[in-house]
């Protein structure tokens, strides 16, 4: 059985640029967090630098990809 993943108006949920956009965002913050962590074993370190690695990863991503 397929799902429907359109709106009614027969757009997508998400469009393939912002998909991609986070997506890229996502990759950046869970490497910036690993990397983090391998070097300073720290959760809270990691986690914070996984979240600043995904907003400026989303934020430069958003600005090269037109």
């Amino acid at each position: 059985m397929t799902q429907n993943t359109r709106q009614p108006g027969g757009q997508p949920l998400l469009g393939l640029r912002s998909a991609i956009v986070l997506l890229l965002g996502v990759l950046t913050g869970v490497g910036a967090g690993v990397l983090t962590y391998l070097a300073q074993p720290s959760l809270p370190a990691a986690t914070l630098a996984a979240g600043a690695g995904f907003g400026a990863g989303v934020m430069f991503f958003h600005a090269i990809i037109g």
